[in-house]
């Protein structure tokens, strides 16, 4: 079988995951484009000899997409662009990967969901942390029945971001490109621990404030209690306060007859893994299931990648779909609602979007 057709645009931070794992996906890799032309030929260093020289460089997406026949598009821009570079890309008739959140608009990733399906191509949103040994294998027991009736489950995202981090891209922080540390920081973990609840959620109460970075528009501190349908809760904490460097990332289930804790940079180490049918020994899951990523990245790009070249061949849905994208924006819309009217927030949300949020 020909090799898929591939190119990035946006070749920021997160670029050289996308290319590795095009890469190590066997991706014919097309092009890559970015608006600062340096910055599209500088991300080329990540990859081999031959995908390097046979790599076109663009600093307009339109112009790439009329210039080559692609198969599979990946958008890593500011966030605040996924919304218009999506479209665009799925009426160009290209697959689709867009990086968290999936946009920052309800309406708009609504649109994005049905432009997919009308014009007959895969969309997904990259949740890379639901390929995590440790979440794959937390899922597995979830879908056996392990946990009983899931109780509650919390989601912790305890990093720092400095000024730095800030002043490199000045969209960062910002309501109209990007949201706060809910948005940006947190919501791989909100994902995850909406996916694992159920989810269906009922309501949302939220707070959020700047304590630490007047320099932002948008949060950086998160805090929310979630009630699900099924009648369990769940409970986020997402800040980039912490002193003087990430800490962690962790997310607890309880349930009837299981208790799991996942921690680690990204969710990628077992702590705790007991359950009442304790027919697996616990010490040799946490080894086997253990990862210890060089960054919060963790090692999912590549499975995800996996993952949508088997969807694109088969013709069916990617594991992570512009639905499950939808979910995770929605959550983090609801938790901003919440704080900024003092009230509960019902679910589901026809409509909203960051820059409601802005003073």
């Amino acid at each position: 079988m020909k090799p898929l057709t591939y190119a990035l645009v946006g070749c920021g931070r997160i670029a050289p995951n996308h290319l590795k794992a095009a890469e190590a996906n066997g991706l014919e890799i097309a092009a890559v484009c970015d608006i600062v032309l340096d910055r599209a030929s500088d991300v080329l260093k990540h990859l081999s000899g031959a995908s390097k020289q046979n790599t076109r460089v663009y600093a307009d997406y339109k112009v790439m997409l009329e210039s080559h026949k692609i198969d599979l598009v990946a958008i890593a821009t500011e966030s605040g662009n996924h919304y218009q570079i999506g479209m665009d890309v799925i009426a160009a008739g290209c697959n689709l990967i867009i990086e968290k959140p999936i946009t920052l608009d309800i309406v708009h990733a609504n649109n994005l969901i049905k432009a997919a399906a009308k014009k007959g191509v895969k969309l997904c949103a990259c949740h890379q942390n639901r390929f995590n040994k440790a979440i794959r294998k937390v899922r597995e027991a979830l879908e056996k029945g392990s946990f009983g009736r899931l109780l509650h489950g919390t989601a912790h995202i305890r990093w720092n971001r400095g000024k730095d981090y800030y002043t490199q891209a000045p969209w960062r922080g910002t309501w109209a490109q990007d949201g706060g540390a809910l948005m940006n920081q947190c919501i791989h973990n909100i994902d995850l621990l909406r996916w694992m609840m159920g989810d269906e959620i009922a309501e949302v109460v939220g707070f959020t404030d700047n304590l630490n970075h007047d320099y932002i528009e948008a949060e950086d501190l998160g805090l929310a209690l979630v009630k699900f349908s099924s009648g369990a809760y769940g409970v986020i904490e997402g800040t980039t306060n912490v002193y003087p460097k990430n800490l962690e990332e962790t997310l607890y289930l309880f349930g009837a007859s299981g208790t799991v804790k996942v921690g680690g940079k990204s969710v990628n180490r077992i702590e705790e893994w007991k359950f009442q049918d304790c027919s697996e020994d616990a010490e040799k899951i946490k080894a086997e299931f253990g990862e210890d990523p060089p960054s919060v990245y963790g090692f999912g790009h590549t499975p995800l990648y996996a993952d949508v070249i088997d969807a694109i061949n088969n013709n069916r849905p990617p594991y992570v779909d512009g639905e499950a994208g939808l979910r995770a924006l929605e959550l983090v819309l609801a938790i901003y609602k919440s704080a900024k009217t003092g009230r509960k927030v019902t679910l589901p949300m026809k409509a909203g979007g960051t820059e409601e949020f802005a003073k």
